[in-house]
């Protein structure tokens, strides 16, 4: 396909959108071209999809992204997949590739907020308490959850922690968010110990005789995978009978600093939230918590 090696480094050096955000939107380009192709809206053969892009109508687009529903995917997912033909039409546009974008015309479809699940104090202590510490992986585990739970962090962003990443005398993380955008994170107390200790005892034993910068070692002593990641929180979750996701630490974390009286605007500063409408999902947590104290303790709930 004609352009899409443009597209790309548009997307990653205009737009600075994260990697797995360039492969999702190259994915969609190329899906939506194999689709207009089968259908015959542009030439299949030898010609590239962009050389016949002017063809393409805002109606065709529709029946795309109607096509895409049917085969079952969500409301979320088609406003995802528009977002990125969106991205790549108006690419195309401003390289005057096109004399017209259809589509700028289509509406992003709405989608229902989801409250996110969060752990409560007492689950969240469980989960980390029963990770097994007398282990170099143990150590690990327990340093990299907590980091996860107590600094707000993604699963993405405590994968690519490096050394250099730590400022231990201020101690404060430099994380690397969405879109590369850079925050700074206070480490609490407690996640300053495990970190620490991570660091001091279990990290050399892990290394072993190997350069690595990446913060978090698997057991080869090479950087840990979000997947690695993933199989071990799965386990430890299992182990303390909690049901949940890695990510819905960094939900509690938002949701009980709110319940402690955090300011929404901090909140969203720590979270590396672009937009503070984003962090507004965790006060509709607070309010279905009102709801449960309500109708549990008043007479009249």
């Amino acid at each position: 396909m004609e352009f899409v090696d443009q597209f790309e480094d548009y997307l990653t050096a205009e737009l600075r959108l994260s990697k797995a955000t360039v492969n999702t939107y190259l994915f969609e380009v190329r899906k939506l071209d194999a689709y207009l192709k089968e259908n015959n809206v542009v030439s299949s053969g030898e010609s590239r999809v962009v050389s016949e892009l002017p063809e393409v109508k805002c109606v065709d687009l529709i029946e795309y992204l109607i096509s895409r529903q049917l085969e079952g995917i969500s409301h979320r997912t088609t406003a995802k997949t528009l977002s990125a033909l969106r991205t790549y039409f108006t690419f195309l546009y401003r390289e005057n590739v096109i004399s017209f974008n259809p589509a700028e015309l289509i509406e992003t479809p709405r989608v229902p907020k989801r409250i996110p699940n969060v752990f409560t104090h007492t689950e969240v202590n469980s989960l980390l308490d029963s990770i097994d510490k007398s282990s170099p992986l143990g150590i690990r585990d327990r340093c990299i959850f907590e980091l996860i739970y107590s600094c707000g962090l993604r699963v993405s962003e405590a994968v690519e922690l490096t050394l250099d990443s730590l400022y231990p005398g201020e101690r404060v993380l430099r994380i690397i968010g969405k879109g590369n955008r850079e925050r700074l994170v206070p480490v609490g107390e407690i996640a300053h110990h495990w970190l620490e200790k991570y660091i001091t005892e279990a990290r050399p034993l892990l290394i072993k005789k190997k350069r690595e910068n990446s913060l978090f070692i698997n057991h080869l002593g090479g950087k840990l995978s979000r997947k690695g990641m993933w199989k071990r929180f799965k386990g430890i979750a299992r182990k303390a009978g909690v049901n949940g996701k890695i990510h819905t630490l960094r939900h509690s974390f938002a949701t009980h600093l709110l319940g402690g009286g955090a300011d929404l605007r901090a909140v969203q500063m720590l979270l590396g939230h672009a937009d503070i409408s984003t962090t507004q999902i965790y006060t509709h947590v607070e309010e279905k918590e009102l709801k449960v104290y309500h109708e549990r303790f008043h007479p009249r709930g």
